[in-house]
């Protein structure tokens, strides 16, 4: 380039329109290399800036630098080629440069030009050609030079959305490079240098790394296909490239994440990496195993021990790496970090102030109430030497333990309120305003302390976004403190010395302290500061100001409440995506009317706030872009809170356009989605319970799995077994009138409830699938002709509990629900073997009696006791709060007291009693197959032998086998594990055409009163004569 272009601003003063005139020496005779290239040079940097080029001038460019083909300088044809490829996509009838491009991909050509040539030809041929080049791909793939391999593998890459079908018959060719030794320096050989100048060979075996790349993008429609790679690639010396070996760890986790089948070997591999001779597979092996969903503590204990190990690097990104993932991981298995506390804590000394952070808020995730002290006097030490980006993350990890050991509150807040006082920008102000807030909503003991807090900052604070929201918090909060009157100064003070949308803030928020007031004198000194602010000199401050006058001076104070401080909103998820619906509609007749916000559910300030804290406890992540850390399995109670609203609207609008159930009114609770059979069953059945004010809805959602095989008239028989009397009274089934192969259908099964004391119901129902089969026809892809032939399917019974007529929700003080919910309590004692912890055992409680866990009981610090509170409402509004005293023992497994109080008589009890446990006791199979009747070729002996196939199959012993064919269906077997089995063969009396060669065969097997599971869904051959 000229020398004037050599300094900063020479890119300023490229011209697309002078580029575009100085190509023309491209026609030149002779061609000058050297003007060529400056010339190229420009261009590319007009092309990766963004400059577009309308398609005849890009063609007309193009086809001039095609000209240059004729000169053999090396550093000429590269530029060449990089600019090909950018104008290719823009630019007319590229596919005529063909002829040129291949001659320089032939195997006699410079080594220089080969891998450049390959880049470009992919990318200026079209679908139509890519069989012409087939050949010549193939052979660079397989190519001894590695950039010439890898240039064919990376366009083959490129090339697989265009010709797919073509590139996968390349499979055999890739997974020769993916296996081969090669070793070069990847997209670099085919840069620099001349024809003449050898390559430097490198280790780096980019090869593999592309090629492995190449074979999961071919092969990423076939999971088998892809563990077999997996498993062929990760034996030792297979891959010598750490990228290749990073991608297969990746692939790996990905297949454990997806089938929980493959989740053992591939745990295994990933356990090989952590010992891999390469740290970034270390670290991606660590890091995928901690990403893992719902991961054990003994999955954990080799991945944090190598991370352990990292900790004592001489390296600083090597720490800071191996801390980033702990940090992480803290949030959800502090239990498995602590180990790592001692090294931790060596490095809240490291110089790099990156490092000590994470350091910090690592041992804040894992410490309790007795380190907290001792960490917070180390982070007041160096909070002024490290960057806002470094203190929000503090401030996070400070507010999740404030959160979580409550009793420590004083001190949490008087580090967050010296800090506040600090120099520092909006975003470390703004997250320690939101930590203090926290403080308010979830820790009433901090409330007045904290709301001084914020009063004494909106004296001096510069942030106009951070004032409006502290005077909202201050007019929510204040009136219900029992000294309101000292928080109007500073709001009035707001109203007076601010702008003009904090002086609007401030006036909202001084009507809080106005409207509803009973006591006159703080009645009448807010309406004379509202009528001051009548003169302020915005309209919105007077608008405001009038409003709320005209509110105060209501006779009923209760509209005015309502209004100023009604506290529940939208359900924000729910908004989003009906709005999202809305206008993303494609009918016309959507926007001829107003988007209808009545459709949406509001949520209460105690359901938002549960949400909230659910979100928030479960783990505060960094600021800093950390590694995605899997989350902990999610609370069960806690996701009712924030979902209840949502489930409801989301079957409300489908159930009202049913005009039968749109009579019972508006559905007051929608349980999640109950599994009533196994996802590999032929007939997949799910339950949703709808609880109306006098009637209890089933909606089975059922799909048929079976192929060629169509289901009409479907409808699902439900005997209810209440205990006592009968309470429900079905009155009518709504049927699916056809489901086809993998078409979901729904049943609606509708009960009233009878006239009873208590209008919360326990009951449990039988459900047994009715329809009528017909098989389809292959030739006309229609159900055959006749009547087809009546079936049922039994899936598994179904329950009504106490934890369907209760919705989560937060209190700030479990002690005060505790001893208000005193009219009615139960108690009852259980002893959970099967429950290896005291995790396990919360967690499943919690979600079992779907209430909210509070004051940070969903988290077990002790693994051998804890006691767990919990609260909630009836769809009536009734409170509910529960105590459970657990105790671990390794010989007993978990025993717990549970102690529910409720407001209203026999929902104690009818808690208690959705808590028990139970565990499989017998296991029976249920064994029937199809045959045809009357049929000679099915004799007595093949129905013995198709019995013994099965007992064979399910390694059962038959303890009697009778040797009358009529007392076949009934025979009693034994399991070899002392499991009681008993296995019943149906013959059903259909006709089976007689060109069809095999028999369906159904089987089942029960393990528990109420647990009804498929084992396999095979074929047995009908033999010829």
């Amino acid at each position: 380039m000229d020398k004037k272009h050599e300094d900063a601003g020479g890119v300023a003063q490229i011209d697309k329109t002078s580029v575009f005139q100085e190509a023309r020496v491209f026609n030149q005779s002779p061609i000058s290399p050297r003007k060529c290239r400056v010339i190229l040079t420009k261009l590319a940097l007009l092309l990766f800036t963004g400059e577009s080029w309308g398609r005849q001038e890009a063609t007309t460019l193009f086809f001039g630098i095609s000209k240059l083909f004729q000169n053999k300088d090396a550093s000429l044809r590269q530029m060449v080629y990089l600019v090909i490829k950018e104008l290719a996509s823009s630019a007319d009838d590229v596919i005529m440069v063909t002829s040129s491009i291949m001659k320089d991909t032939s195997v006699g050509s410079d080594v220089v030009y080969r891998p450049n040539a390959i880049r470009a030809l992919c990318r200026v041929i079209d679908a139509s050609t890519v069989q012409a080049i087939e050949r010549l791909v193939k052979t660079c793939i397989v190519d001894k030079n590695p950039s010439v391999a890898s240039a064919a593998l990376v366009s083959s890459y490129h090339l697989l959305p265009v010709a797919r079908d073509v590139v996968r018959r390349w499979q055999s060719e890739a997974a020769e490079a993916a296996s081969g030794s090669k070793s070069g320096g990847g997209f670099l050989g085919g840069f620099g240098g001349s024809s003449h100048t050898a390559l430097q060979a490198s280790t780096n075996y980019m090869t593999q790394y592309h090629a492995i790349g190449l074979l999961y993008q071919m092969r990423s429609g076939d999971r088998m296909s892809l563990v077999k790679m997996v498993q062929q690639y990760s034996a030792a010396g297979v891959v010598k490239s750490p990228a290749a070996t990073v991608l297969l760890v990746r692939l790996a986790a990905k297949l454990a994440d997806e089938d929980p089948n493959l989740r053992k070997p591939m745990t295994q591999l990933l356990d090989g990496w952590l010992r891999h001779k390469s740290e970034m597979v270390n670290f991606e092996a660590a890091k995928a195993i901690c990403d893992m969903r719902d991961v054990t503590d003994a999955e954990l204990v080799q991945a944090v021990h190598v991370l352990q190990l990292f900790l004592t690097s001489p390296r600083a990104v090597t720490k800071f790496a191996a801390l980033r993932i702990l940090s992480q991981m803290a949030s959800f298995k502090p239990d498995a970090v602590r180990s790592c506390n001692q090294d931790i804590e060596s490095l809240i000394t490291n110089s790099n102030r990156s490092i000590a952070t994470f350091a910090i808020t690592t041992l804040l995730k894992t410490g309790n109430e007795s380190s907290v002290d001792r960490l917070m006097k180390q982070i007041t030490g160096f909070m002024a030497e490290i960057t806002d980006e470094f203190k929000v993350t503090i401030v996070e990890a400070v507010r999740t333990l404030a959160l979580k050991f409550k009793s420590k509150q004083s001190g949490f807040l008087a580090f967050l309120s010296g800090i506040l006082r600090d120099e520092g920008g909006y975003e470390f102000k703004r997250a320690v305003v939101e930590a203090i807030m926290d403080l308010i909503r979830f820790v009433p003991e901090a409330k007045e302390d904290a709301l001084a807090t914020l009063c004494e900052f909106i004296e001096d604070c510069e942030f106009t976004k951070l004032a409006v929201r502290i005077l909202f918090v201050l007019g929510r909060e204040g009136p219900s403190t029992p000294h309101p009157t000292k928080y109007i100064r500073y709001i009035y003070n707001r109203v007076v010395l601010e702008n003009a949308i904090v002086r609007a803030a401030a006036t909202s928020a001084l009507a809080k302290f106005g409207v509803g007031q009973k006591d006159p004198e703080i009645k009448k000194s807010v309406h004379v500061l509202l009528t001051r602010c009548l003169d302020d000199v915005d309209d919105e401050v007077r608008d405001r100001a009038a409003l709320n006058l005209r509110l105060m001076d209501q006779e009923d104070d209760d509209m005015a409440i309502s209004f100023i401080r009604n506290d529940s909103m939208f359900s924000l998820p729910v908004l989003e995506h009906q709005l999202a619906m809305y206008v993303s509609s494609d009918s016309r007749d959507t926007f001829e009317t107003a988007f209808d916000i009545t459709k949406i559910p509001t949520v209460s300030r105690e359901q938002a706030d549960a949400e909230d804290l659910t979100k928030k406890t479960e783990g505060a992540t960094p600021t800093l872009k950390a590694p995605s850390a899997a989350k902990q399995p999610s609370k069960a109670g806690a996701d009712a809170a924030a979902n209840a609203a949502s489930n409801a609207q989301k079957y409300a609008a489908e159930l009202q356009k049913i005009p039968e159930l749109a009579a019972h009114g508006g559905v007051l609770k929608s349980s999640d989605v109950v599994e009533l059979t196994e996802s590999e069953t032929e007939y997949v059945v799910t339950a949703v319970k709808h609880i109306f004010k006098d009637h209890v809805v089933i909606q089975y959602d059922i799909k048929n799995t079976l192929e060629d095989t169509v289901l009409l008239d479907v409808e699902m028989v439900v005997t209810p077994e209440d205990d006592g009397d009968v309470q429900l009274e079905e009155e009518f089934v709504i049927p699916a009138p056809k489901l086809a192969t993998n078409e979901p259908g729904t049943v609606y099964v509708s009960f009233k409830r009878l006239e009873t004391e208590s209008q919360f119901i326990a009951a449990s129902f039988t459900n047994v699938l009715k329809f009528t089969s017909k098989e389809i026809d292959p030739s006309t892809n229609e159900p055959e002709e006749g009547d087809g032939y009546p079936d049922e399917y039994s899936v598994e019974d179904l329950y009504l509990t106490g934890a369907d007529y209760v919705v989560p929700a937060y209190a700030g003080s479990f002690d005060n629900v505790w001893e208000q919910a005193n009219s009615d309590s139960a108690t009852e004692t259980l002893q959970l073997s099967n429950m290896k912890s005291i995790a396990d055992a919360t967690e499943q409680l919690t979600k079992t009696l779907s209430l909210q866990p509070l004051e940070g009981t969903d988290v077990a610090l002790s693994t051998s006791t804890h006691t767990l509170k919990l609260y909630g409402k009836t769809i009536t509004g009734g409170k509910v709060a529960a105590m459970v005293r657990m105790a671990f023992s390794a010989k007993t497994g978990v025993t717990m007291k549970i102690d529910v109080r409720s407001e209203e008589e026999g929902v104690a009890a009818l808690i208690n009693n959705g808590s028990r446990f139970k565990e499989p006791d017998s296991t029976v199979y249920n064994l029937s197959y199809l045959l045809p009747p009357h049929d000679e070729r099915l004799s007595l002996t093949l129905h013995y032998l198709l019995l013994h196939l099965l007992l064979i199959t399910f390694q059962l012993e038959p303890l009697n086998l009778l040797n009358n064919i009529d007392n076949l269906p009934r025979v009693l077997c034994q399991h070899t594990c002392q499991i009681r089995i008993q296995a019943r063969l149906i013959f059903r009396p259909i006709v089976i055409p007689t060109h069809k060669s095999r028999i369906p065969l159904r089987i089942q097997h029960k393990q528990s009163q109420h647990r009804l599971r498929t084992i396999t869904h095979s074929v047995l051959p009908i033999p010829t004569k």
